[in-house]
């Protein structure tokens, strides 16, 4: 059988250095001390290919160096042929008003430049900055064979059909790439009602050629995540952020069911092998299980 796509990474996979700064932040903070506390064993949290990082620990600069022999081998262990790479750009709503999370283009180029058959380019987005913001996304789609953005708009306070939103829209249109965005609630401390999946209603409607995957299952509003799926020809859905062994029951029937076609495989950074595990382990047949580790992630990103 071939071989898993993973549609929701992170560029520290390939560059484990960027990863842990961000714990400096109150945001993560909290995180660390509710919704991540399952994952945390003595202060610690284990990240991709096993790097462990103690979150009370004084930060250290973020490191862009690629590991990129480790990665890949990673990538085999875990029986992955592909993973896209998410600049992630996240916001302070609160605390800070300035960007806490802001993973280099660059790094990810670099990676996709020395193993583009294994690695997908996602670009970020800052809906503070649109035209600086457009402008890097043309550059890495077409100087760097980027083929995706991916954004995070809850953590700037926004839902995905603000107007702030509509020239990243319009620009993928443009680009002939597809888009992604968190949905559900927020895991940091962050206004997660901005992150109902039936914000992108409009957004589906009014840009019926873009493709719009909905990341992280949009719980607790799993109804409302499989109605946008379903009743979209362009919308699609994956199940990061959650192991599938938790995921909801609802949303495990339709993916056997109606949205067959639609959900994707992400990890989000969590073990990625344990995700294809616990995928194989659920109640659903075996063609919607090869569906959602590879063939609807495809033909969402047009490959």
């Amino acid at each position: 059988m071939p071989g898993v796509i993973d549609i929701m990474n992170y560029a520290p996979y390939v560059a484990p250095g960027l990863s842990g700064t961000e714990y400096r932040y109150e945001e993560f903070q909290t995180m660390v001390r509710t919704t991540l506390r399952p994952l945390l064993r003595d202060g610690v949290v284990t990240t991709q290919w096993g790097r462990q990082v103690k979150v009370d620990a004084p930060p250290a600069e973020a490191d862009p160096t690629l590991y990129l022999d480790e990665a890949i081998k990673s990538l085999d262990e875990s029986g992955c042929d592909m993973m896209v790479l998410a600049c992630l750009k996240m916001w302070s709503y609160y605390h800070h008003h300035q960007l806490i999370v802001d993973m280099p283009e660059e790094v990810v180029a670099e990676a996709v430049a020395k193993a583009g058959d294994r690695f997908i380019g996602a670009a970020g987005y800052n809906p503070f900055r649109i035209d600086e913001s457009l402008r890097r996304i043309e550059t890495f789609v077409r100087d760097h064979g980027f083929k995706y953005v991916y954004f995070h708009p809850i953590t700037f306070g926004i839902a995905p059909n603000d107007r702030r939103c509509y020239p990243l829209y319009a620009k993928c249109v443009e680009l002939g790439i597809p888009v992604g965005m968190q949905v559900g609630h927020s895991a940091e401390t962050l206004p997660s009602a901005v992150g109902h999946p039936m914000n992108v209603d409009d957004v589906a409607i009014d840009f019926p050629t873009l493709k719009i995957n909905l990341s992280h299952t949009g719980w607790p509003w799993t109804g409302e995540f499989i109605s946008m799926l379903w009743r979209h020809p362009n919308v699609y859905g994956d199940i990061s952020a959650y192991y599938p062994k938790s995921l909801d029951a609802e949303l495990i029937r339709a993916m056997d069911r109606q949205l067959r076609g639609k959900i994707m495989l992400g990890s989000n950074a969590f073990d990625l092998a344990r995700c294809v595990r616990e995928l194989q382990e659920l109640p659903l047949k075996d063609t919607t299980k090869e569906r959602i580790m590879r063939d609807n992630a495809l033909e969402f990103l047009g490959l």
